[in-house]
Order: C-alpha cells, then structure tokens, then sequence
C-alpha cells in the first residue's frame, strides 16, 4: 500500500467514527423523547373544587325575606325646663347651699349674697318715710286750716311718696340677696364660692326639672316624613342602657342649611330620674322594607379586609367573598355575593 492510498483511509475511518457517533446522538434524542414508546393523549385529571363537606355540618339554605331596616339617628339629652340663675346686684356671696347634682325644692335659697350694706340703706330710707309722713301730716293739717300753701302740701306729698317709693325699692332689692330655686329640679352648674364676687347678669348657679327630659335629634330630612308628632319611638341612650320609648313632641320648621336636616325633640320617661343632661342618645326611624339576602351573624368571617362565607355545593365546602350590610338580630344581610337557593355552613371550616 502506497503512502497516499495509506493517508485516504485514515480520512476515511475519522469520517466514518464521526457518522457513527452523530447516529448514536440521533438515536439518544429520539429515545429521550419518547420517539420509541406508545403516546398517552393529554386529558383533564378529575379533582373537585373545595374541601370536602364534614359530617354533621351545620347548613344554611338562603332565603330571600322581607324586612324593614332600622336608622339611628344621634341626638342629645337635655331637659325641657332648664333655668340659669344670676346675680342682678353686685355683692359678696356669703354661703352657697346646693352644689351640683344637688335635688331642690321649688323656692329654696341656694345662695346667700351679703345684704349688710342694703339693709343699712333700708334702715335710712325708713327714717326718712318716718319724717317725710310726719311732715306731709303736719303740713295737711296746716292746709286744712288755711295756715299752708297748697304748693307746699304738694311737696310734702311729693317727697313722702317719693319716701315710700324708696322703702319699697330697696325692699325689693333685699329678695336679691337670695338665688332661690324657681322649681322642683337638680342643680346642674355651680360657678361661684362663698367670698366670690357676684355682679349683675353673672349666672351663679343652674338648675333642669329632671321629669321633664327629651331627646333633641337632628333628622335628616329624607327620614322626616317618617316621623310625625305624638308618634312613639324607640330610643337607647349611653346611659342608663336600656331600651326608651319616647314621644316627638315637637318637629322645628325650619332646615338646617349646612345639615340638611331639621331638628326633633323627643320626650321622655324619666320615671326612674336617672337620665341626665348631655347623654347621648339614638332614636331609631324604620326605612320602608325591601327584600334581602339574610344568613346567620356567625356564618360570615373576616380574611383580613374580606367578608367570607362558605358555600356549600355537590358535598364540597368553597369559600366566596360577600359584602355585608345591616344586622337584624342574630342575622345579617348580605348586599352581595350571595343568591337564594345556594347553602352556606353556619360554622365555617377553620382555615390551614
């Protein structure tokens, strides 16, 4: 064999490896991808939705029932007769008898002011009545017997009269001295202290007729024409918390601009005397009724933000978000999510 017959076959033997080796790749692809094994056509694996519905689980078919939802409105206590007393002379307080929350009498002194300087005044306007009578009787007398001008019986007239006036007045303000109660009530303000100085329109002291207590709400006016008067409503207030039924007694004409709503008062039965002055109160308006989705209160849980409830279908548990609305007792509406014919669990399976 020649030199170059001797080179040719080597060529040769490096193509024929590398054919071989190219084969066998082609052979390891085609085996990897299943080129030599029986193809199994793609389909949808069977698995139900949800979880599995427990034995004895609670349900719940929804319903549609009719109701008529309830609006609170806030107002404020405060009472129908409520009296500011003040000072109308000036003078230093001497005692101060009721404090606040103190029950008085119709007519009963709840502050004494220093009355030394008026009686003192009293005293020398008595004098002076004394003399100014005993002048007028003497000049009279005088008169009747032509020994006295009639211009000057005149004046002894004047300045007696003018005497009495004086006594009068001074008697009159001597009752000042005394801040008496004006009814039957509870002193709600005490804004002096004996040694204090009370001048002229300065309120000393308050007092509010507890059997006269109303509720003053201010109702917006698409709710007014739910309300007339003499009508008996149903009211919670802060304190005390039980239920009140009050009378409206009393609608204002007039519409607050910046509100748009008109003030309400409501009487109440304060037989128990234990509502006071500022409480807050609710008086609560029936809307007109309108069908709705209503399921039991426990039936729905919060995932954070969400309201939840579990709906029941074909044995299998799924979770749904809902929107909920109004409470009605031991239920609540749902405004969304939810339709009538579907079942729901009361106790919702506990999540994880």
């Amino acid at each position: 064999m020649t030199e170059k017959q001797s080179s040719i076959g080597g060529v040769m033997l490096k193509i024929i490896k590398w054919a071989v080796a190219v084969a066998a790749l082609v052979l390891m692809i085609a085996w990897t991808g299943g080129t030599f094994h029986t193809k199994v056509q793609a389909g949808k694996l069977a698995v139900s939705p949800g979880k599995p519905l427990p034995d004895g689980a609670e349900t719940y078919t929804i319903e549609m029932k009719s109701v008529a939802p309830k609006i609170d409105v806030f107002g404020t206590v405060t009472s129908g007769e409520k009296v500011r007393l003040s000072a109308r002379i000036s003078a230093y307080v001497n005692k101060v008898t009721a404090s606040s929350g103190t029950r008085v009498k119709k007519g009963q002194v709840l502050i004494e002011l220093d009355d030394r300087e008026i009686k003192e005044k009293l005293t020398a306007a008595r004098i002076n009545l004394k003399q100014s009578k005993t002048e007028y009787e003497r000049t009279l007398n005088l008169y009747q017997k032509n020994a006295a001008t009639e211009q000057s019986l005149t004046a002894a007239e004047h300045r007696y009269n003018s005497a009495k006036s004086q006594v009068a007045e001074i008697k009159v303000m001597l009752t000042y001295t005394e801040i008496k109660s004006p009814i039957d009530g509870v002193v709600t303000e005490r804004m002096i202290e004996a040694g204090d100085l009370a001048n002229p329109g300065q309120v000393l002291t308050s007092v509010y007729d507890e059997g006269n207590m109303r509720l003053e709400v201010p109702v917006p006016v698409r709710l007014i024409e739910k309300l007339s008067l003499n009508q008996t409503v149903e009211v919670t207030l802060d304190r005390p918390r039980r239920p009140f039924k009050g009378k409206v007694t009393e609608i204002v004409g007039e519409i607050d601009p910046s509100s748009r709503t008109q003030k309400v008062k409501v009487q109440l039965n304060n037989k128990e005397r234990d509502i006071l002055p500022g409480t807050f109160g609710r008086v609560w308006v029936r809307e007109d009724p309108h069908t709705a989705v209503l399921v039991p209160k426990e039936a729905v849980t919060m995932v954070g933000q969400l309201e939840m409830v579990h709906v029941v279908r074909n044995d299998r548990v799924m979770r749904r978000m809902v929107k909920a609305g109004r409470s009605y007792g031991s239920k609540v509406e749902i405004l969304s999510g939810l339709s009538a014919g579907e079942v729901i669990l009361v106790s919702p399976l506990k999540e994880g």
